[in-house]
């Protein structure tokens, strides 16, 4: 990968790296550490990858990252305040967007991450697969199952969109 082609790479993903961390973290600086800790890990390697597989690279990078994130901030015992200050505060005038995220954090990192790369980010099983470290027939039965949770969850008299 060229210079060019890496900065080309960062104006063409580093938005969509971004997305996909922060709905997972819920937590915009972390997130922003992640990115970027994503873009530097492809710049160290950029001749070790090819500019076709970088999109992947970057995912798969970024994921990683953020499974570590989220197990060193597991280790750590913050206080409830604290806690509740680092969330992301998402104000909306629609009930639909608030049911939609409660629905999203009713599954676990995993299944929300699969739902994420797939309905949100386009990726097909095969990508999705290289990019979380799990076969294809794993990604469809985690994905399915992540629908149904989302289903129930939706369509529950109290939810009901």
């Amino acid at each position: 990968m060229t210079e060019k082609e890496y900065n080309q790479c960062v104006n063409q993903y580093a938005d969509n790296v971004y997305r996909f961390i922060v709905k997972n973290l819920r937590h915009e600086e972390d997130a922003k550490d992640i990115v970027q800790t994503a873009f530097e890990k492809l710049w160290r390697n950029r001749e070790d990858v090819e500019n076709e597989k970088s999109k992947s690279y970057l995912f798969t990078v970024a994921y990683n990252q953020m499974i570590d994130h989220i197990r060193k901030v597991k280790r750590i015992n913050l206080k409830d305040e604290f806690a509740e200050g680092s969330k992301i505060v998402h104000q909306t005038n629609s009930n639909t967007k608030k049911v939609l995220m409660e629905a999203l954090n009713k599954l676990n990192e995993t299944q929300r991450s699969l739902v994420m790369l797939k309905d949100y980010e386009g990726y097909n099983y095969g990508e999705i697969g290289e990019i979380m470290g799990l076969n294809e027939s794993q990604v469809k039965v985690y994905l399915h199952r992540a629908r149904l949770t989302l289903r129930n969850y939706l369509v529950s008299p109290e939810n009901v969109l």
